[in-house]
């Protein structure tokens, strides 16, 4: 099986933030689509995604919300 393209490959909720995630521009426009506009990333959100810890993007849709609370 092909290692999913961060920059190319359709993001859908149920992909999973696999070892080689990139916070590319494809990823940025998935979170700007589900989280709107004031979408940007964070030295600590971005620490959470890569932290190891199996996610999905919906996940990471999910902690984004969470933080702005």
């Amino acid at each position: 099986m092909a290692r999913f393209d961060w920059h190319s490959d359709t993001i859908l909720p149920t992909t999973p933030v696999d070892q080689y995630y990139k916070n590319t521009q494809n990823v940025r426009r998935f979170m700007i689509r589900h989280c709107g506009e004031g979408f940007h990333f964070t030295r600590d959100f971005m620490q959470w995604i890569k932290d190891g810890n199996e996610k999905t993007m919906n996940d990471v849709v999910a902690e984004w919300r969470m933080r702005q609370k």
